[in-house]
Order: structure tokens, then C-alpha cells, then sequence
């Protein structure tokens, strides 16, 4: 088998675990399914999209298929090019807004709608229900947080605090979507990611908000935070504004604006396991000696699928006085 057949291969079960209908051109029915994805494609010029996707029938995007271990980034460059070659009949998004670059181990994305638009690596492939509320939306999330976060005011917040939530937006305006925060014990850590939480929430229209721990009681500690925490521009309770699920069970409220759930338990709803022992969750792997600390592989759940999901993976809160970081 070829290099690039046996990626073909790859992407193909990668589309079809994210709920994509893969199809050949020849014969195609755009309107089997919500999302279609079809090979081969033929465009303008004589040239052929490796996929073109489909959702409810309209094109919104590409996928370019190479063999593993070629560079992403200049097989991004052609799909952009099959903008320009779209047939003229062919039924599309108004900007045919989504590329893919892809080896079947390594997946590249990009928005042509987000300011100053560059591609991001992804796990695999959004859903077609993702893409479609994606689609349908005005703005991007990179716009939103580029331009619709107000200039924050320091209020009650310690200097330190007022610091780390300035430093961390201006982060992501610059579209750095990583950062990792480092505070003093007795700093108020949790009170800057549940303060940073809020603005996301409503200024950045960002959806639902993971609060990963390590620990159950620190679960229970987030949660308090948010239950306390005064809004300060509506003078109301978090709460009250949006919902917090804790998770004790494998399963997300589709209404919760912030999960807080341990490590442990995500690993095991990603592998799809249906419950989880809550007794793990009370101590962490880092605190037990005879701990396995072998890399686990992530598993694709296509219930927990890619979204406009915003983790503490990108905002790490560090105990400087801890040694296994106290991460929140």
C-alpha cells in the first residue's frame, strides 16, 4: 500500500468517527446525510479536491490528503488555492470558510473568517454539527476575542491577579491560545480563572468552559468559587448566569456552561466507559509512589467531539510552592 492510499485510509475512518458519510464522486448524494464528505472531487482547471465537504448539501470545505511525514503547511497553501476553482453550480457557503490538511496522523485547520487567519492543529476532524454552528455563527472565536473583550477594570483584584487576567487576554487576542499562569500560594489562583472564566463566557461567546483537576475536593473547591463568585458588572451570582456541572458521573449537561471534572474521569468517559469508580478522583497519580506515569493514549469520542471548548489546558494556574505544580 501506497503512502498516501494508506492515509486516504486514516482520514476516511477519521471522518467517519466524527459522523461524516464518505463518499466517491462518481454517484454522489450530497443529501444523504447531514455531513458529507466526497473524494475526488473535480474542480476548475482540471483539478480535483481529495474532499470536498458537504453540510445539508452546501460546500464549506476541503480536506488536502498527503502521505505521513509530509509538511502541512504548503499542502494548506493548495487547498486554499481550491477556493479559487470551485465550480460555478456548485451550491456553497457564501465563504467557503473550512480547510484541512491532513495525513491521517497529523491535521491541520484553518478559518479564512478569523482576523490575521492562520491554520491551528486539531485531534481530527469537527463534526458536521460543529462545523455547521460554526458556520452559521457571525463571528469567529478568534474575532471575539480579539475584538470584543473590553478593557478590564481592577476593581477589588489584587494587583497580581489584575496582572495574570490582563497578560492571559492579551494572549488570546494575539491568538497565543496557550498560557500558563503562574501565582503564589494564597494569591487567589481559582478567583483568576473564575474571573477569566466570566469575561470568556460573555464577551468572547465562548461556549462551555472544561475545569480540569487533579483531585476531587479541588473539583469541590472550583465549584464554591464559581457559586461565590460575585459578577462585577451585574452585581449577580455566577450561577445565576450560567450553570457549573461537577461532574459524578460520565455524562455533560448539554446546558452547563463549566465542566469541572478530574482528569481521570474525562480519560475514562474519552474511552467510553459509561460510569467511573469516584474513588480514583480523591487522591492524584502525582501523590502515589507506586503510580503507573506511562503516556496513555487519548481515544476519539465522537460524543465529546472538537467544539468551541476553552480547557485549562490553555490556562494552566501554578502553585509556585508546590512541586507537582498544584494545577488547577
Amino acid at each position: 500500500m501506497t503512502p498516501e492510499r494508506k492515509a486516504r485510509q486514516n482520514i476516511d475512518s477519521m471522518l467517519q468517527a466524527a459522523g461524516w458519510h464518505v463518499q466517491n464522486h462518481a454517484g454522489h448524494d450530497t443529501a444523504a446525510a447531514l455531513g458529507v464528505a466526497v473524494r475526488e472531487y473535480p474542480l476548475k482547471f482540471d483539478q480535483r479536491a481529495d474532499y470536498l465537504l458537504f453540510i445539508n448539501g452546501t460546500a464549506v470545505g476541503v480536506i488536502e490528503a498527503k502521505p505521513e511525514g509530509t509538511t502541512l503547511g504548503g499542502a494548506l497553501q493548495q487547498a486554499e488555492r481550491y477556493r479559487a476553482s470551485l465550480p460555478d453550480n456548485l451550491r456553497r457557503h457564501p465563504r467557503f470558510p473550512f480547510s484541512y490538511a491532513s495525513t491521517g496522523v497529523e491535521t491541520y485547520f484553518r478559518d479564512i473568517r478569523d482576523p490575521d487567519s492562520r491554520s491551528r492543529k486539531v485531534f481530527t476532524f469537527h463534526t458536521p454539527d460543529s462545523l455547521l454552528d460554526q458556520g452559521n455563527e457571525l463571528t469567529t472565536l478568534r474575532e471575539n476575542l480579539k475584538n470584543n473583550l473590553p478593557i478590564l477594570k481592577k476593581g477589588d483584584l489584587r494587583d497580581c491577579q489584575f496582572e495574570a487576567i490582563t497578560n492571559l487576554e492579551e494572549s488570546l487576542k494575539e491568538a497565543r491560545l496557550r498560557a500558563l499562569i503562574q501565582m503564589a500560594t494564597g494569591s487567589g489562583k481559582t478567583y483568576v480563572a473564575v474571573s477569566s472564566v466570566y469575561r470568556l463566557i460573555k464577551f468572547a461567546n465562548i461556549k462551555r468552559v472544561l475545569f480540569l483537576v487533579d483531585r476531587n475536593n479541588l473539583g469541590r473547591q472550583a465549584l464554591r468559587e464559581f457559586q461565590a463568585y460575585t459578577t462585577p458588572d451585574d452585581g449577580r451570582k455566577f450561577t445565576d448566569l450560567y450553570n457549573v456541572q461537577h461532574l459524578t458521573s460520565n455524562h455533560i449537561d448539554e446546558t452547563s456552561s463549566v465542566c469541572i471534572t478530574t482528569i481521570q474521569r474525562l480519560y475514562s468517559m474519552l474511552k467510553g466507559e459509561p460510569v467511573y469508580e469516584s474513588d480514583d478522583e480523591e487522591s492524584s497519580v502525582f501523590e502515589q509512589e507506586t503510580a503507573d506515569t506511562t503516556p496513555q493514549t487519548v481515544i476519539y469520542n465522537r460524543s465529546i467531539p472538537l467544539i468551541r471548548l476553552i480547557s485549562s489546558s490553555w490556562m494552566n494556574v501554578t502553585d509556585l510552592s508546590t512541586a507537582n505544580g498544584g494545577m488547577y
